[in-house]
């Protein structure tokens, strides 16, 4: 009986592993301060030799969702997790919510690395010290001021930029690990779609 116990515990772990942003969905109380949950995975990042991969949204954001759903995915989890610790920071719930609410100073943080009026979803890669590295504004000419927040990579360009992403921050990922990200966001594009 206890290693039934033991491998249900096993299969609620990698559930909740493979759901970042499980907590977004359903905390009326914000859960940890932003510091505290940056610190965690700075320490982490630094124990395991990666980087923080962050993802700031809300729980009305479709395009939110389907950032879950492709660090969700067990092929692109398996790539990610090898190169990176996931932080998910709740930044755009509605005042007058009484299910959701933000990240306590998930607002400010995000604002500090860059992601003031980004929309969302909003990625920021940062070293295991907590210094950015790089954000999903990517170069965009027609954009107002040179750059456009790629959000979920879905169109060709952000899906490029977000491979870009990762070859600047995680050097350990290989050219067919990027392959296959790039694959896969490609495959799931809705933009691509008929």
């Amino acid at each position: 009986m206890p290693s039934i116990l033991r491998a249900s515990a096993c299969v609620l772990a990698l559930t909740l592993a493979f759901i970042p942003s499980a907590l977004r969905a359903a905390t009326p109380d914000g859960g940890p301060p932003a510091s505290e949950i940056i610190g965690k995975a700075e320490a982490q990042a630094r124990a395991e030799h990666k980087a923080i991969l962050i993802d700031f949204g809300t729980s009305w954001c479709g395009n939110c969702k389907l950032y879950d759903r492709f660090l969700a995915d067990p092929q692109m989890h398996a790539i990610l997790s090898r190169a990176f610790v996931f932080v998910t920071l709740t930044t755009g719930e509605h005042a007058n919510d009484a299910k959701h609410t933000n990240t306590p100073g998930g607002v400010d943080f995000e604002d500090s690395i860059g992601g003031k009026s980004a929309g969302w979803p909003y990625l920021a890669i940062l070293d295991a010290n907590g210094k950015p590295i790089v954000d999903s504004f990517r170069p965009d000419p027609k954009a107002k001021g040179g750059k456009s927040n790629t959000g979920y990579p879905d169109s060709p360009e952000e899906v490029g930029w977000f491979v870009e992403m990762l070859r600047r921050s995680a050097p350990s990922l290989s050219s067919q690990d990027l392959a296959s990200v790039h694959a896969w966001l490609t495959t799931h594009s809705t933009t691509q779609r008929h």
